[in-house]
């Protein structure tokens, strides 16, 4: 869970459709569309949606765009040697100035692990904060979901979509998949024609 909701974090930098970089997180009723969308992930980590309601102001907007930058540095890092995304080249922090920047946001709200295991069901882990303001929360569980992720096996996993104008981080699933998305394998397939029938011309 911690890698789809670091993923969703990370892909709030995406292609425009246009040739340029779109920021989700551009503004603030930005960060109100991307909260409702990614509700379900959310809840895990700051507790509930309803927890989240009114949370989106200029403040937690900053807050959230430095959590993004740091775990979008490790991204960066995670994938090497192959190249970081192209939206990152200008925009990283270092390394450790990342770590830091991460694990000060994790810290934000102090958590402990809640173990429930219902008569007939699986025992599930979750974690559990005191009550905090709702930016706190928000930041402090998208900062731990960005750290689970990153220190857990499927980091090794992680990988730069290699796609014209792509600026995604994705997840590699299976052996043979090579881009983010269908359409990015589309985009790629039609630039490697285009450039062969240019060269051959």
């Amino acid at each position: 869970m911690s890698a789809h909701l670091a993923l969703a974090l990370a892909s709030t930098i995406r292609h425009d459709g246009n040739g340029g970089v779109a920021d989700d997180l551009g503004d603030v009723a930005g960060l109100t569309r991307w909260l409702d969308e990614q509700a379900e992930l959310l809840r895990e980590y700051v507790g509930g949606r309803d927890v989240l309601v009114g949370v989106a102001d200029e403040q937690t907007r900053l807050d959230v765009v430095a959590v993004r930058r740091a775990t979008r540095t490790l991204f960066a890092v995670a994938v090497r040697p192959g190249p970081p995304s192209r939206a990152d080249s200008s925009s990283l922090l270092s390394p450790p100035e990342a770590v830091d920047r991460l694990n000060q946001a994790a810290a934000l709200l102090p958590v402990r692990p809640v173990l429930r295991w219902p008569e007939q069901g699986v025992p599930t882990l979750s974690w559990q904060g005191d009550a905090a303001e709702a930016r706190l929360r928000l930041t402090a569980g998208l900062a731990r979901a960005a750290v689970e992720f990153l220190a857990s096996p499927a980091r090794d996993l992680l990988r730069a979509c290699p796609a014209p104008r792509c600026v995604r981080y994705f997840v590699k699933d299976h052996a043979r998949q090579e881009w983010c998305k269908p359409s990015c394998g589309n985009r790629a397939r039609v630039a490697r024609h285009y450039q062969r029938h240019t060269i051959a011309r």
